[in-house]
């Protein structure tokens, strides 16, 4: 109960109903609530009964629990093997509730009830980092085991503000032979890191601290490493110990398997670590965002092939598939969440599974996951058979490119054979239109993996190469698009000997090109552009000379490559702005300048392929690459909205177009060399 005089209370009533107002009965309670929250290795362990009493006072005082409560969670948790790498975390959140409730009587009547409730939280997070493994054979007697710890406490009084918090590392090796406990003590050597803001302290290894200037945003958190080969070992230990300054060569010790954060961001990681990030588990999926960043970087390292057959092997190792005895409730959710990673994989790199090194370990995995649980049948079916129709439309795709790629070559020439665009497309509206749907066409097949690929092949420094691979080139082919379009301007200009019809030529491929860019075709736009300033045709001073330009002067400002190409990267935000907020599907029309996407693509490769000094990959160059990829990926998804005119489009993609000599003697036919240099060219023609 609350006094009758307190001064708040009574301006609240007063507030109310006035001066002058007698309180009759007033209450205040308060109350308290803890939540703890422990987890292990991402899997939440209730502190349940005598085992969570003892856990919980021994985290909160910074100690390790006792090795028979270790072994019992080791155990629940299915990672009862060696080496033991054991990232606890406890979170104990204290919630302050003071409730006021103020009843206001006149008369002997309740004429008003007031509650008021003030909310405090408290959130206190205690971490720890262990490693047990073995430094001895049984054959030496009994197992050595060696003891890594790191804990960190972070409290945090507003949940949303972090504060800076300190990871200290104990190591110790204790012999189980003689029944006592050996510390060992390492001299502490610190430096300062000026680049990351972290104090990197050596004390019998290394581990990553915040300076007091800057709070720390890394952490790092050791991931369970599941061994090369099954086995399950107990932890044990003794009550005793003593000191000892004898030290442990740590040349044997387990390499460094830590994922390293940056405000709740993966950024560094080495690749067994990354590749066990990925692995799923009953209780634990990895982020979609993860699995598309990783899976489409990580080829950079290793193959796809190479990739699955690790993943298949963490499974049964960590998952005892191998066990026949073994049972669906056994597994829990880890079934449907392989074959969920499975289908995404799928559904995102179809083309890795046209390897058929990748499709056996899929049939290993999907067999036995079927054979524990039946209900995933249709599941993998249907995984299955998308998987197969977008396999057949990508062989069909293959097949129509190399028929047209056969009439294409067929119809280079070198002398004037030219079929005017004009009579087979009046409308330059329409031929842009034609124009989207084959660039929106052979976007929609090209692969992500194909542009981590591509720089692979030219990189010799790239530590996987993809030669017995199946060559997937529509990368390749939408780029001979690009140069067999701009070749295709250029020979519809030159081809005509009439300054008229030239001039008449020119204004029609400008009004095209301005349509593209209404369109967002920037692909179509920057081929027009490039084949109108060919040489051959650009030289063309007299027929330029009548040309209504002014729109074009407009679109190569557009296109203009200073600056990095500022003026349409900015335009190119314009569009992505307008497509992200579009209902109609004629305004989510993004087709990018294809070459310096994969320019900006292949300086990010560049990052992605070069590890860090400390040997880690840098996972934030996977997350750059993966979000512009990403952005493809949305581009390449829309469908085209415009009419199709097939008898335009063949003709887009067969038409006659002049070699390069052609086109260069066919501008002199159209206008004579006018200087020296022109003189000489065309007599090297002749």
């Amino acid at each position: 109960m609350a006094s009758m005089d307190d001064v708040e209370l009574r301006e609240t009533v007063e507030s109310i109903l006035g001066q002058g107002i007698r309180m009759l009965d007033v209450e205040k309670k308060t109350t308290f609530k803890s939540e703890e929250v422990l987890l292990i290795n991402g899997v939440a362990v209730p502190l349940v009964g005598a085992d969570g009493d003892i856990i919980r006072q021994a985290l909160l005082s910074g100690q390790v629990p006792p090795s028979d409560v270790l072994n019992s969670l080791l155990i629940s948790a299915g990672i009862w093997r060696h080496p033991v790498r054991l990232q606890t975390e406890l979170t104990v959140k204290q919630t302050t509730l003071n409730r006021d409730a103020i009843t206001v009587s006149r008369n002997g009547r309740v004429v008003d009830e007031r509650l008021k409730e003030t909310k405090e939280e408290d959130l206190l997070r205690k971490t720890s980092t262990e490693v047990w493994r073995a430094v001895a054979g049984p054959d030496s007697g009994g197992w050595v085991m060696l003891f890594e710890a790191s804990f960190g406490w972070r409290c945090l009084e507003n949940p949303e503000k972090k504060s800076g918090y300190v990871l200290l590392r104990v190591e110790f090796d204790g012999s189980l032979r003689d029944g006592t406990t050996t510390t060992k003590k390492g001299k502490e050597n610190c430096q300062d890191d000026a680049e990351i803001g972290f104090r990197v302290c050596a004390w019998g290894g290394s581990t990553r601290l915040p300076t007091r200037q800057q709070t720390c945003s890394r952490h790092c958190s050791s991931l369970p490493q599941t061994p090369k080969s099954p086995g399950s070992m107990g932890i044990e230990g003794s009550s005793t110990s003593s000191s000892s300054s004898e030290t442990v060569d740590d040349s044997g010790s387990e390499p460094d398997n830590s994922l390293v954060f940056q405000d709740n961001n993966l950024v560094s990681g080495p690749l067994d670590a990354l590749l066990q990030h990925l692995v799923p588990t009953a209780e634990y999926y990895p982020d979609r965002t993860y699995i598309f960043a990783f899976l489409l970087s990580s080829r950079l390292y290793i193959k796809p092939h190479a990739l699955l057959a690790q993943v298949v092997r963490l499974c049964m190792l960590q998952q005892n598939l191998a066990d026949q005895k073994l049972t669906k409730e056994k597994l829990g959710r880890f079934c449907p969440h392989m074959v969920q990673l499975l289908s995404e994989w799928m559904e995102t790199f179809p083309y890795d599974f046209r390897d058929e090194r990748v499709m056996q370990h899929v049939r290993q995995l999907t067999q036995r996951c079927v054979a524990l649980d039946p209900s995933l049948r249709r599941d993998v079916s249907q995984m299955l058979h998308n998987l197969l129709h977008r396999l057949t439309a990508l062989e069909k795709y293959e097949e129509f490119l190399e028929k047209i790629n056969t009439e294409a070559s067929a119809a280079l020439i070198d002398t004037l054979n030219v079929c005017d665009v004009t009579e087979v497309c009046s409308s330059p509206l329409t031929l842009s239109q034609q124009l989207t749907h084959i660039e929106l066409e052979r976007l929609s097949f090209i692969g992500p993996e194909e542009f981590v690929q591509a720089f692979a092949k030219e990189n010799p420094n790239v530590e996987t190469s993809f030669k017995d691979m199946k060559k997937t080139r529509n990368l390749e082919s939408y780029i001979q698009w690009f140069n067999r379009l701009s070749y295709f301007v250029a020979t519809q200009v030159c081809s005509n000997v009439k300054k008229k019809q030239r001039i008449k030529v020119i204004e029609y491929w400008i009004e095209v090109a301005r349509e593209c860019f209404n369109i967002g075709n920037f692909n179509s736009l920057m081929a027009i552009i490039a084949g109108l300033n060919m040489s051959p045709v650009s030289r063309l001073k007299k027929t330029w000379h009548k040309v209504q330009s002014a729109k074009f002067s407009i679109l190569e400002h557009q296109m203009d490559p200073s600056s990095n190409f500022s003026s349409y990267r900015s335009t190119l935000k314009a569009a992505m702005w307008r497509s992200a907020g579009a209902k109609d599907e004629r305004q989510r029309i993004v087709v990018p300048f294809f070459s310096l996407l994969v320019k900006d693509l292949y300086f990010l490769n560049e990052g992605c392929a070069n590890r860090l000094p400390n040997g880690h990959i840098n996972f934030e160059k996977f997350w750059q690459l993966a979000k512009q990829v990403t952005e493809f990926m949305t581009w390449k998804q829309v469908t085209c909205p415009f009419e199709k005119h097939p008898k335009v489009i063949h003709y887009l993609q067969t038409g006659t177009i002049l070699s390069e000599n052609g086109i260069a003697l066919s501008s002199f036919d159209c206008e004579p060399p006018e200087n020296s240099h022109e003189k000489e060219r065309f007599k090297a023609l002749k």
